[in-house]
């Protein structure tokens, strides 16, 4: 089946202008969704807007938006008003400067969508591409739509382009506002950590690899109960969080991975050779082991 796509726009940076199609990078997948019931009569429950001061329910046709400034007081807006106030949009990503990709934290990225060429854009888009490939930068602009403004990042992949929906400034938080006390690190415990991270090491990332196990548990037990059967419920587990030696983890860890590679056939990681001991080290302890014999 095609995909389809959602929109057209144009990419411009100075006088350049490539129109392109838009596409939906992503497609969540929420899992099954439940329905509030009447306990008593098993119903479907329809969910009412109630007046906090009449106690009546208040049909849409009176309703309107309005915005808190202090407890209990509001200021309206009318359906004109708030469209007077939305971004118009212009069915084009302006681009305003080129950055390294890797000055982008992914803290900041939200939705992605795919970019093909659109009629007669094949050309600036394969340039721009590889342009793009080659300066190891990513294209930040901006693109009005549906009323809001977002800032947009435009970063090459293997096959093509994506843009990359990004945060503004202030909806990240900034890490510094954890409380993370300075903690020293000794030198072995760094060793065994970065042994064990070299074992379990990959070149690259398979998302195929991994399962949404709890989709997979909840569609099985909605099935069953289709099917009249009855769910058996898992134990929570008990106690609390123990405290284990930092050192004492990590080589347990190290040993469970080798036992691990060892049942797959995989070669554990190799120890590191004996050095040799040098000629004249080695000779005074000969003498020793003969005084010993004696």
């Amino acid at each position: 089946m095609a995909v389809r796509s959602i929109a057209s726009l144009t990419v411009s940076f100075g006088l350049v202008a490539i129109p392109v199609k838009l596409y939906s990078a992503t497609e969540p997948h929420h899992g099954i969704s439940f329905n509030l019931l009447h306990k008593g009569c098993g119903s479907r429950l329809k969910q009412q807007y109630v007046c906090a001061l009449d106690g009546v329910p208040v049909p849409r046709e009176e309703m309107v938006k309005g915005y808190e400034f202090a407890k209990d007081q509001y200021v309206e807006f009318s359906p004109d008003e708030l469209k007077a106030l939305e971004e118009v949009g212009t069915h084009a990503a302006e681009i305003t400067e080129f950055v390294p990709i890797a000055a982008v934290d992914p803290v900041y990225f939200d939705k992605a969508y795919y970019l093909a060429p659109d009629k007669g854009g094949a050309k600036p888009f394969a340039l721009f591409a590889k342009a793009l490939r080659a300066s190891k930068r990513c294209a930040i602009g901006r693109w009005a739509t549906r009323g809001k403004q977002y800032i947009v990042m435009i970063r090459p992949v293997e096959d093509g382009l994506v843009m990359q929906q990004l945060l503004y400034a202030n909806e990240v938080r900034p890490i510094s506002e954890l409380d993370i006390p300075p903690t020293e690190v000794k030198e072995a415990e760094l060793k065994l950590a970065q042994q064990l991270i070299e074992q379990q090491g990959a070149s690259t990332f398979d998302p195929r690899a991994f399962k949404d196990e709890v989709s997979e548990r909840i569609e099985a037990a909605v099935q069953a109960k289709v099917e009249g059967h009855q769910i058996t419920l898992a134990e929570e587990p008990t106690g609390g969080a123990q405290v284990i030696d930092l050192m004492a983890a990590l080589r347990a860890s190290l040993e469970k991975k080798g036992v691990a590679a060892a049942k797959t056939g995989q070669k554990p990681a190799r120890k590191p050779a004996k050095q040799a001991v040098p000629a004249e080290e080695a000779e005074p302890a000969k003498r020793k082991g003969a005084r010993r014999a004696k």
